[in-house]
């Protein structure tokens, strides 16, 4: 299984298509980031409970109903961006819950202990690119942001790409995509990168919102945007793991 996200719904131009009457702040915008990573972690907790103490074949289920179920909504927000999108974004969050708990389970069976690993990596990655942003050490330029954007749009293609061939006749594949070899482990590493430092133009759009007096509503895309990066970050932790564990376990 493999599954990626980007945050075009970012764009340049994004912040402009927004209307409201308040203005985005920085205890709105963390306000709404606790609201989206809790409803995903509760989520994800319940789903990996039920798992374990009823029946594993649940996780396989609720996997494949998060990956779809986020999906969906997903290109729903990119697509139709609507006004008032706290109920569509909470509901995001659920599903994403619902992945990475079955996801983070499925991994964790086979690797003991590769989910607290990847969810550290997860934090120091965060914390590190903030820190970058913060400093200045790496800045959200023009041509850096283009090329991040087109990065991770063209990764995401690719997977959907995998995902397609993986349910046609002959077992396709894309090469050394999910092969746990030196060339597979280097894809892998190369897209994390990608991934992490997507979260230094969500940094920027967040303090560019607050700056520029965005109206309020912009502190749920934000939000999104973040959830949307640090979940990628998080899968593709998982999977770099697991491809280096599997050449030593």
């Amino acid at each position: 299984m493999a599954y990626s996200s980007s945050n075009p719904v970012l764009s340049n131009r994004f912040w402009n298509s927004i209307s409201g009457y308040e203005t985005m702040s920085y205890e709105g915008t963390m306000q709404k980031i606790g609201i989206l990573f809790g409803t995903m972690f509760i989520s994800a907790l319940m789903l990996a409970t039920v798992g374990i103490t009823v029946d594993m074949n649940i996780l396989i289920v609720g996997t494949g109903i998060g990956f779809v179920g986020g999906f969906i909504t997903y290109l729903i927000l990119l697509f139709k961006r609507p006004e008032n999108p706290a109920k569509l974004m909470i509901t995001y969050a659920v599903f994403e819950g619902l992945l990475i708990g079955g996801f983070s389970m499925m991994f964790e069976s086979m690797y003991d202990g590769i989910v607290f690993q990847a969810a550290l990596g997860t934090v120091c990655i965060t914390g590190t690119m903030y820190g970058l942003y913060a400093t200045r050490i790496v800045k959200a330029t023009p041509l850096f942001t283009k090329i991040i954007l087109t990065l991770a749009g063209g990764i995401m293609l690719l997977y959907l790409v995998s995902i397609m061939l993986y349910f046609l006749p002959g077992n396709f594949n894309v090469p050394f995509l999910h092969s746990s070899g030196p060339v597979g482990i280097l894809i892998t590493t190369a897209i994390l990168a990608v991934a992490s430092f997507l979260l230094i133009i969500n940094f920027d759009f967040i303090e560019r919102g607050i700056k520029q007096r965005s109206p309020k509503v912009s502190e749920w895309w934000g939000a999104f945007g973040l959830l949307v990066t640090v979940v990628w970050i998080y899968i593709e932790m998982l999977r770099l793991l697991a491809k280096v564990r599997s050449n030593f376990d």
